[in-house]
């Protein structure tokens, strides 16, 4: 390697450096975009035939705001008010203070006065709430940047698909051919990701609420959210929440509702997972369940909330990449990049 080369080569290694640490505060934000432009590109090629990109791309961002950004804010907002009142549920008289306090002078000898630590405790966590306040006016700042930022991101990525997609193939160093053995393999893991785990979760999670919600179990849209990310995770499902709602009616003198939500839940839930998921991995993604709950787990562990869609996704690309390479290992070892 000459000079020159070996000069470029760290070039191009210290500000793809810099760029990962320019990305990583939004990264949350910049996969999303890149997920949400994935699924609306086959949309944007029908516009184009009866518009122009940029008309095509706009209209679709105006989409995502519509459909996607309004919506998951109201939800989000519904969620955290309906844990907020769980909060607020919580008896207070149920802690039994004065018991408490008595229990532990009988073991210690010592009086307490735990209502007195409270009032006290409670000066300092208002001075903690109002500093926290504070910060929630940056927090508030950065989501509203990232969700812009996101925009921006759809918009140009539908926008300029085609011009991305043909520097792809011109810069990746395999032949045409391989490239697209290689994509075509990736696109079939992302959908069956996308189709048998993001929307199956929905799907199976807000099939669960509505039981939960004719039941008459409390705070029903927040229990509902908790089952839509269970039910991305192979294995776990929607079962520990509807299965606890089951246990709650029953102790609160509700037999029959709880009898009904368990056959509801066990036939009509069940139907989700056990019918809708196999056909999407099966058909498309070609995962083993325990390569899945991998993804996942290591995902949302290394890239928050949109791993649990993107960690599956890379390992499905590394087994493609690795059929692809093993099938025509002999034509790159010849230099058929033709």
């Amino acid at each position: 390697m000459n000079l020159s080369k070996g000069f470029l080569l760290a070039l191009i290694a210290a500000l793809l450096v810099l760029s990962a640490v320019l990305i990583r505060p939004f990264l949350q934000y910049v996969l999303g975009a890149v997920l949400l432009a994935y699924m609306l590109y086959p949309l944007q090629v029908r516009f184009e035939a009866y518009s122009s990109p940029t008309v095509a791309a706009l209209s679709l961002v105006v989409l995502v705001v519509a459909g996607v950004v309004v919506p998951f804010v109201v939800v989000l907002g519904t969620v955290a008010d309906s844990a907020e009142r769980l909060l607020q549920n919580v008896d207070a008289d149920a802690m039994q203070i004065g018991v408490i306090e008595s229990r532990i002078e009988e073991l210690t000898g010592r009086e307490v006065d735990i209502a007195g630590e409270l009032v006290r405790s409670g000066r300092d966590i208002g001075t903690v709430l109002f500093e926290r306040s504070i910060e929630a006016v940056g927090t508030i700042t950065f989501h509203l940047i990232g969700i812009v930022l996101a925009l921006f991101i759809i918009y140009y990525l539908l926008k300029d698909g085609d011009d991305l997609l043909d520097w792809l193939h011109r810069t990746v160093p395999l032949p045409t051919d391989i490239q697209r053995d290689l994509y075509a393999e990736i696109d079939d893991v992302m959908w069956g990701v996308l189709f048998g785990h993001v929307f199956v979760g929905i799907v199976q999670g807000v099939v669960a609420g509505v039981g939960l919600a004719a039941t008459g179990v409390p705070n029903a849209v927040f229990w509902t959210a908790v089952m839509v990310v269970l039910a991305m995770v192979p294995l776990v499902g929607a079962v520990p929440v509807w299965g606890g709602a089951v246990v709650y009616l029953y102790f609160t003198g509700e037999p029959l509702l709880a009898a009904g939500l368990f056959v509801y839940s066990v036939v009509v839930v069940g139907l989700t997972d056990d019918y809708l998921r196999p056909f999407a991995v099966d058909r498309y993604a070609k995962l083993n369940p325990a390569a899945i709950l991998l993804g996942i787990l290591g995902g949302a562990y290394a890239f928050g909330v949109m791993g649990l869609f993107f960690g599956p996704v890379i390992l499905g690309a590394l087994k493609a990449s690795l059929r692809v390479g093993v099938d025509s290992w002999s034509r790159l070892d010849e230099g058929d990049v033709g």
